[in-house]
């Protein structure tokens, strides 16, 4: 069994299996000199090597630290985080606060060039909006189609290596965790678990925050406006240009739609796309 042979080669012991692993065995574990970790093994097809990557790159800066791995069977053993952003009970403005502090502190890691660029993640999602969109019958509006196209271009064409930095690439509520030893006050400090690992403007980052909180935008007397102060604190609270943080936003806001239609998450698709089609009537 991968875990016996874990423990034995890397002389942690594993302890309770923790929920929210879906895409790999996540498992509480400590280390032979009493350290707590988290050992993670990802299931059969769930290749993790690009993750190890990114997280031998970072180095315990913004990200999680790697204390062991194993490429071969895609396993990880991590120092052991505290509660994710998600589950503090914080306003969305706390939490957009709190994303966007530990994003400045990722973004200080030198990046690393041979990472997937910001322009070929623009024309990947780009591809993959509108041929899903035909797949799904066109689930919404072709005008919303078209804005994210044309947004998911002009990132692409504004890509420059120059100002690129070590983008996590899904930097939202859960992937985002308290460290061990904090308690949940102003000043708690986070550290970013299961990145993307891309080289790319700094706003990439920001499209998460942007397009997560549907039900909060969509439930605000103008979603639009909403949005648009939204965008503008992101904005204040990292020194982005805040039209980059609007497309990338828009686009990952409508290809995480699309894509949670598909796999069956209709109830969270719906709603992101349900705010798309409000910014395009707005505006």
């Amino acid at each position: 069994m991968v875990v016996t042979g874990l423990e034995r080669e890397w002389d942690v012991v594993v302890g309770a299996t923790l929920r929210g692993g879906s895409d790999s065995y996540v498992a509480e574990a400590t280390t032979g000199d009493g350290q707590p970790a988290i050992l993670k093994v990802a299931l059969p097809g769930d290749g993790v090597s690009h993750q190890i990557e990114t997280l031998l790159h970072a180095d315990g800066h913004g990200y999680v630290r790697l204390l062991r791995h194993d490429v071969e069977r895609q396993a990880m053993l991590q120092e052991r985080l505290g509660a994710p952003l998600a589950e503090l009970g914080l306003s969305v403005r706390a939490q957009l606060e709190v994303i966007c502090s530990t994003l400045r502190r990722a973004w200080d890691v030198a990046p690393e060039p041979s990472f997937q660029s910001g322009a070929d993640k623009a024309g990947w999602l780009g591809e993959f909006i509108a041929a899903t969109w035909r797949e799904l019958d066109r689930p919404c509006g072709e005008q919303v189609v078209e804005c994210a196209l044309s947004f998911a271009d002009a990132r692409r064409r504004a890509f420059d290596p120059d100002r690129a930095v070590l983008v996590h690439g899904d930097a939202h509520r859960a992937n985002t965790l308290m460290m061990l030893d904090q308690a949940p006050t102003t000043g708690a400090r986070f550290k970013l678990v299961d990145p993307d690992g891309l080289f790319a403007e700094p706003a990439c980052d920001l499209a998460v925050p942007m397009r997560e909180y549907s039900r909060a935008l969509l439930d605000a007397a103008d979603t639009l406006r909403a949005a648009r102060e939204r965008c503008a604190y992101l904005s204040r609270l990292t020194a982005v240009e805040p039209r980059a943080i609007w497309e990338w936003g828009f686009v990952e806001r409508v290809s995480t739609g699309l894509l949670c239609l598909r796999v069956g998450r209709e109830s969270l698709g719906e709603e992101m796309l349900a705010v798309a089609e409000k910014l395009v009537e707005g505006s």
